[in-house]
């Protein structure tokens, strides 16, 4: 049995990443997705487990001092990790596990598993990011301000990665995950 691959997708808020990787996903067989763990309240539309596991920050800290994570970090004044032993068991049987977390996990996945194949989706301009964010209608104004100064810290993040994808076209921008992800997979799919 062979291994699966690794991949780590990050990008600024807005970008469109939970939706290209939920469509890729549907479309392609041996890919797994890790839900993180985060501290942040669950939006209207989200589901305990499939987006999120929506923990307190005691049980989030109990967690970190279990060393349950490959990797966590702060973002927006919440905390997001991700669980080590399902990524790990994952691996071991032939998946192909995606992660979708933020560029300062990225880089603490990738000390720890130097195979690991780096995604990073933006578009074209910080006015364009901007005008989602805003635009979605999740955020308050303080919120929006939060994600926008990372956002221009995240965008430095970008020569860490092994491959950039612009989503200005959302259809070709899906087609260009998928090829990657098809390209660069491991395991026995």
């Amino acid at each position: 049995m062979n291994n699966g691959k690794l991949f780590i997708i990050s990008g600024p808020s807005g970008v469109g990443k939970s939706s290209l990787i939920n469509d890729a996903l549907s479309d392609l067989s041996g890919f797994i997705k890790s839900i993180s763990f985060t501290t942040r309240p669950k939006r209207k539309d989200e589901v305990q487990g499939r987006q999120y596991r929506f923990v307190t920050k005691e049980e989030f800290e109990e967690l970190i001092k279990k060393d349950l994570f490959l990797e966590w970090a702060p973002y927006c004044g919440y905390l997001y990790g991700t669980p080590k032993e399902f990524v790990i068991n994952q691996l071991n049987s032939g998946e192909n596990v995606i992660l979708e977390i933020e560029v300062k996990g990225a880089m603490q996945v990738k000390e720890k598993m130097k195979d690991a194949f780096l995604i990073f989706i933006t578009v074209s301009s910080l006015k364009q990011l901007e005008e989602r964010i805003i635009g979605r209608g999740t955020d308050n104004a303080d919120e929006i301000k939060k994600r926008i100064d990372i956002v221009k810290h995240e965008l430095k993040y970008q020569k860490y990665y092994n491959c950039i994808i612009i989503n200005n076209n959302y259809n070709e921008a899906l087609l260009n995950l998928k090829n990657v992800l098809i390209s660069k997979k491991g395991g026995n799919s």
